[in-house]
């Protein structure tokens, strides 16, 4: 009975409800995130170039700068072109393996990025309190066994949940009403006792977000009472504009995720979660580009370079 009640899932699909209560604007947010989703493509990618090709951003700091670009390109990618699609059509069917995947994915990339930014977080705190022995803290080696541990971590705890998640029998509706395969949304589906399953979702992320988050702060509260001690206003700036948008970005990814995901089943609400969804997979992506660039002299520098390098070449034909 069991295997049968198990080879009836495997072969079942979901349909993802999206935003089908709202079709007289369906169109229009289609027109609106398709925008957003190509800025954040755009955006992300001339970091990943830029500091790729330029020789002043060759530090463990844009290193793990564009790794965490590349991070959050797979992330939107995972989620938003569903979601685009989703919005053109009434409801929209997953099959039960590619939900499974669509999850494991968002979990693995969301993981290895939660990581990636308390990484980032060590690397600022080694330059700004211990600057002497940074490049011999803060090697190549390092920096590649640091990303690598980020993404295997997120990668391990994230195919431990989810198969927790999809062991569920979901003999009730299979509607998810959300616009993809959240953890929250697919446990609210179950019709067994799940609250195993929300131990397990506690504790994994109680090891990607609120552990790294603690972390961050922390190394915060060490790297501010340092920019604090350095005597130069010119110093502090320099120091505190390094810091600012890693910090930022950090407090806008790991909120909305606490929000989301440390908390009972009970206090599941799908418009309010798909609101919350919406802006950590769709706008937060868009403005991290802009952040790390607008308040970094370097960033702006070496994009200022790339354009007129590319200047220089296309005039070059006419020069002919």
């Amino acid at each position: 009975m069991a295997l049968l009640q198990a080879n009836h899932t495997l072969n079942s699909e979901f349909i993802i409800l999206g935003f089908g209560d709202l079709a007289e604007l369906q169109v229009f947010f289609f027109g609106l995130f398709l925008i957003m989703h190509l800025v954040t493509l755009a955006g992300h990618t001339t970091i990943v170039l830029i500091t790729l090709i330029d020789s002043c951003l060759q530090t463990p700091m844009y290193f793990f700068l564009r790794n965490l670009s590349t991070i959050e390109i797979c992330y939107i990618l995972v989620i938003v072109p569903n979601m685009l699609a989703n919005f053109l059509s009434r409801s929209q069917r997953m099959p039960f393996l590619g939900c499974a995947l669509q999850m494991h994915l968002f979990i693995a990339l969301g993981g290895a990025e939660c990581f990636l930014l308390a990484v980032m977080a060590y690397d600022r705190f080694v330059a700004i309190c211990n600057p002497l022995r940074y490049t011999v803290i803060i090697t190549r080696a390092l920096c590649l066994q640091m990303l690598t541990l980020a993404c295997i971590s997120g990668f391990t705890l994230s195919l431990t949940l989810t198969t927790l998640i999809f062991l569920l029998p979901f003999c009730r509706s299979h509607e998810i009403n959300h616009f993809f395969c959240d953890i929250p949304a697919v446990l609210f589906l179950a019709c067994s006792d799940t609250r195993a399953n929300e131990i397990a979702v506690f504790l994994v992320c109680m090891l990607i977000l609120l552990i790294p988050f603690l972390l961050i702060l922390l190394s915060y509260a060490f790297i501010i009472a340092a920019i604090l001690r350095i005597h130069s206003a010119e110093g502090r700036s320099k120091a505190f504009s390094t810091c600012a948008g890693h910090l930022l970005v950090s407090v806008l990814h790991y909120g909305c995720a606490i929000f989301i995901y440390i908390r009972p089943k009970s206090c599941y609400t799908p418009e309010q979660d798909k609101v919350v969804s919406l802006i950590y997979t769709n706008v937060t992506p868009m403005l991290y580009p802009m952040i790390y660039s607008l308040r970094n002299k370097e960033v702006k520098g070496a994009l200022r370079r790339l354009l007129e390098g590319y200047s220089q070449m296309r005039q070059l034909p006419n020069a002919r």
